[in-house]
């Protein structure tokens, strides 16, 4: 059962204010009080009676006095077809600020109250028109930063990540089926590890869940994109190399070493992913300087590692010959476990066999120079690869929290492999499927739902 949810009549500006056109969305359960709404603040008085659904009809939108507000067009969606599942009216009108919430302001004179963020996707969730994946493949589809993301977040929001997750819980179901009804008639005195083929069984839903994982996990990536922090000593090319990335002359370039005092940052889109990429005040031993600017600047990196999902390791090519595997103990650099390195050697246009260095096969460094743009598209590929990106058709938007459960119901179904018992088999099943079942919204805490929908932008 799902929570409970509030009948008002809710109304937003559901459009960006300032365009052509702007859209007031209005959504309820009781067509009476939709149709006060329409017939007061129509100067034709339209009736949703004789009005057909989806199609658009003129009129003059009016205050209280009867005096025009705007003029534009009024469209009808009739319940249960409409994206809530409600009553459902949008005034189009012009797109100007002032004049969108004169109209927005009308109509929470008629009664209608202004939709908290997220609501009238919150309400198609509640009366069964999307799934809580589809909820939250519409906010992703409209903070998408690059073409991958769109195209993922219309795969998720068109139910390909719902399917697949309902996929695996039918076999769940079906297993789960086959040991009950062992369980209820142990007469039969069966092998049933081996007569129901149920290790077979399991070792298919753990390569679905395995596969599904993994793709959740480049969702995740197409989400919220990752941080890639450029960390090394001053003026070895970090802030050149942001440049490069952000396409522009974004931080401060000067032989100067210690230019950066501070952290840049940088949404960028690299072969269609998102990446933010951060410029970091250059590193020394605290004690090798007195600037106390500085020392934030450095205390502030320190900051932005431990929160890195990617480490870029900048060095220049002479500290690499003469000191090639103590710079990061020279530095104090405490890298956090388990986040990938990325070790970077610049300015080897600077060495008389610099097309040695740029064709070199050394699997440990990647050896550029950004001012002669020298292997830049390799670091670019190396990046890639490192945090795991592969081109796939079938990779759909996922969140954090997807993955989490996902992995969750992947240790309940390795458990159950392990297990002979069928009481026990039964029952790591049964978490597993709970598990992939919060992820489409069919058992979700209310304060989840509370949090997930909060994040929607009003009129959405």
């Amino acid at each position: 059962m799902k929570k409970f949810y509030n009948e008002d009549l809710i109304v937003a500006i559901a459009t960006a204010v300032g365009g052509g056109v702007g859209i007031i969305r209005i959504s309820g359960k009781d067509r009476k009080n939709l149709q006060n709404l329409v017939e007061n603040i129509t100067k034709s008085r339209l009736n949703l009676e004789n009005l057909q659904q989806r199609f658009c009809y003129f009129s003059q939108f009016v205050d209280s006095k009867n005096n025009i507000l705007d003029s534009g067009l009024l469209v009808y969606f009739a319940a249960p077809n409409s994206f809530t599942g409600e009553e459902v009216v949008e005034l189009h009108g012009h797109g100007g600020k002032i004049v969108c919430q004169m109209l927005l302001n009308r109509c929470l004179e008629l009664g209608a109250r202004l939709a908290n963020p997220g609501e009238f996707s919150q309400r198609a969730f509640f009366n069964e028109k999307i799934n809580l994946l589809q909820a939250e493949a519409i906010a992703d589809l409209v903070a998408a930063s690059t073409s991958k993301a769109v195209q993922s977040a219309n795969k998720s929001l068109n139910g390909e990540f719902s399917d697949k997750i309902n996929a695996i819980s039918e076999k769940l179901t079906q297993l789960r089926a086959l040991i009950e009804a062992f369980l209820d008639f142990p007469e039969e005195d069966i092998d049933f590890i081996k007569d129901s083929d149920a290790k077979a069984r399991l070792q298919e839903i753990l390569a679905d869940l395995t596969k599904l994982l993994g793709n959740a996990r480049q969702g995740k990536i197409l989400q919220s994109g990752l941080n890639v922090v450029l960390v090394g000593k001053p003026n070895v090319g970090k802030s050149s190399l942001m440049n490069y990335f952000a396409k522009e002359d974004f931080a401060i370039v000067s032989e100067i070493a210690g230019t950066t005092r501070d952290t840049l940052k940088s949404a960028i889109n690299l072969q269609g992913i998102p990446l933010n990429i951060i410029d970091t005040a250059g590193l020394r031993d605290l004690h090798q300087t007195a600037d106390e600017v500085e020392k934030i600047g450095i205390g502030r990196t320190h900051k932005e590692i431990a929160n890195a999902d990617v480490v870029i390791f900048l060095q220049d090519i002479f500290d690499f010959q003469n000191n090639e595997n103590q710079s990061e103990n020279e530095l104090n650099i405490k890298f956090p476990e388990n986040v990938p390195i990325l070790k970077v050697i610049n300015k080897i246009d600077l060495c008389e066999n610099s097309a040695d260095f740029a064709n070199s096969e050394n699997q440990n460094a990647v050896f550029i120079s950004v001012k002669q743009q020298i292997g830049l598209q390799n670091l670019e590929q190396q990046l890639l690869n490192l945090i795991g990106w592969h081109e796939d058709e079938n990779i759909f938007i996922a969140r954090e929290r997807h993955i989490i459960a996902l992995k969750k119901a992947l240790e309940f179904a390795q458990n159950a492999v392990l297990l002979q018992e069928p009481e026990l088999v039964a029952e790591e099943l049964r978490n597993a499927q709970s598990e992939l079942a919060e992820i489409v919204g069919e058992i979700t805490p209310d304060d989840l739902l509370d949090k997930i929908f909060s994040q929607f932008c009003i009129g959405k």
